[in-house]
């Protein structure tokens, strides 16, 4: 795949790139290594300053940046300055709180007594250069929310950014230049998928974290495994929406909108399979359909815009097969599930009936706007039907029955369960999956020290 920004809206090629070469790499992943012998010495104190030197940038730049965004994967403007705004605001919360989730800590003196010490404790170190292979979806904030944490930790990151978002890999770099970050703290690499294994083999590259897809999250723990390296990994997602008959079905069905066509649906942590018991299954799929045609199409430099295009040509024809399989084995089409004439890699938002699980959208991740219905006569199949899956990132519930959200939080199979509203990631709280949804937490405290060298520290009587 060309390194290239190809406007989505149109199909247009604005701008290509070539590959780094070998020298390249070689001198960046050096200038890594040396950034890193000295920047992991620099206190909270100076990291967090440059930290929120850096969240001011960027939300000083979110309109400009925005509009890159949109022109390189087809979101809608709106919603590309949010997601600017949002990076700000977590990069700021690290800024506060990470010399006080890695503090140093102290056991029980109890303990420390019967190890035979005088003192011990627990510090947090940092790793090393950490490579964060990263997906086109949220450009900006699925490499914040790995480089906010890895920094003021300590560590410095080489970034492998999907190939058709250059300008924003790009921008990213030359926003942690411009606050003051050391070079060498942040990297762009400029090279494709083909070229991550032999950097991730590299001994200077200490660790890896990776979100993208199934595939290459084999081939990143393989090579790592080999290694013996860290690794952190956010894949796939099949998120189950519940809806039981204690719920608000209206307020329920106007969230789902939202959770299912977000970013034209391509979200690993959108709501993809809409799981209602039969009580109020028709007055949530009524209500939910006509929010779903309600939904404005169109250019995504227009701020009225809803849903724009997706990002790419291949994964617009990766979507329409997954209907056309469904249609094929008998599902209906609520509303959608026809791919629009013009230019463009547009495709309307779509609600499927009558799924089965012999058809492939019940079984693979459907990375658009197009949702699945299922009918289940009680809490006991919504759970079975829930679970009926390779991944389990997160899920959601609504119910206003306690009894319900105990039995889901016990027994759905996820990362997350939100319970009346929609899943979002937030600094403070844990990000990350189960079974083929990956391994490892970013987010919150435990993120933070996903790459760091947990070390006992013990002092003799």
């Amino acid at each position: 795949m060309p390194i290239a920004t190809v406007n989505p809206a149109n199909g247009e090629t604005l701008r290509t790139y070539e590959a780094m070469g070998e020298e390249e790499i070689e001198r960046r992943i050096e200038l890594a290594e040396a950034t890193f012998r000295t920047y992991r010495t620099t206190g909270f104190y100076e990291r967090a300053g440059l930290m929120r030197r850096a969240a001011d940038l960027l939300e000083a730049d979110r309109r400009e940046i925005g509009r890159v965004i949109t022109t390189e994967m087809g979101k809608p403007v709106q919603q590309a300055r949010a997601e600017a705004a949002k990076c700000a605001r977590a990069m700021r919360w690290y800024a506060d709180h990470a010399a006080e989730l890695l503090a140093d800590e102290e056991p029980a003196e109890a303990d420390v007594k019967d190890s035979g010490a005088s003192r011990a404790l627990v510090r947090y170190r940092p790793l090393g250069p950490v490579l964060a292979v990263m997906p086109w979806n949220f450009p900006l904030w699925q490499v914040i929310r790995f480089a906010a944490p890895a920094l003021m930790a300590g560590n410095v990151g080489l970034l492998k950014h999907a190939s058709n978002v250059p300008q924003t890999a790009l921008y990213l770099e030359d926003l942690f230049q411009r606050a003051g970050f050391p070079e060498g703290c942040f990297q762009t690499l400029l090279i494709g998928s083909a070229q991550v294994d032999d950097v991730l083999r590299d001994e200077r590259v200490r660790a890896a974290t990776l979100t993208g897809s199934e595939p290459a999250g084999r081939a990143v723990a393989s090579t790592a495994g080999e290694m013996i390296k860290k690794t952190v990994l956010e894949l796939g997602g099949s998120d189950p929406f519940v809806v039981m008959p204690s719920a608000d079905v209206e307020r329920a069905a106007e969230v789902a909108v939202t959770a299912r066509t977000q970013n034209a649906g391509q979200s690993c942590i959108a709501a993809k399979r809409f799981i209602v018991h039969t009580d109020v299954y028709d007055a949530f799929a009524e209500r939910f359909t006509e929010g779903m045609k309600a939904l404005r199409v169109g250019d995504p430099m227009e701020e009225e815009t809803e849903v724009g295009p997706l990002s790419s040509e291949q994964g617009l024809n990766d979507l329409v097969e997954l209907v056309d399989d469904a249609v094929r084995g008998g599902a209906s089409v609520l509303c959608g599930g026809e791919r629009p004439d013009g230019p463009g890699w547009y495709y309307p938002p779509t609600v499927l009936a009558g799924v089965t699980r012999e058809m492939r959208i019940h079984r693979e991740e459907a990375f658009g706007p197009v949702a699945t219905l299922y009918r289940a006569a009680d809490l006991d199949e919504a759970v079975l039907i829930a679970n009926d899956t390779d991944f389990g990132l997160s899920s959601n519930v609504w119910t206003r029955d306690d009894a319900d959200v105990d039995r889901f939080v016990r027994d759905l199979e996820a990362g997350g369960v939100y319970v009346n509203g929609m899943t979002a990631s937030h600094p403070a709280f844990p990000f990350g999956g189960v079974k083929r949804s990956g391994y490892g937490r970013e987010l919150s405290r435990h993120g933070i020290r996903e790459f760091c060298n947990i070390t006992t520290v013990w002092h003799g009587a």
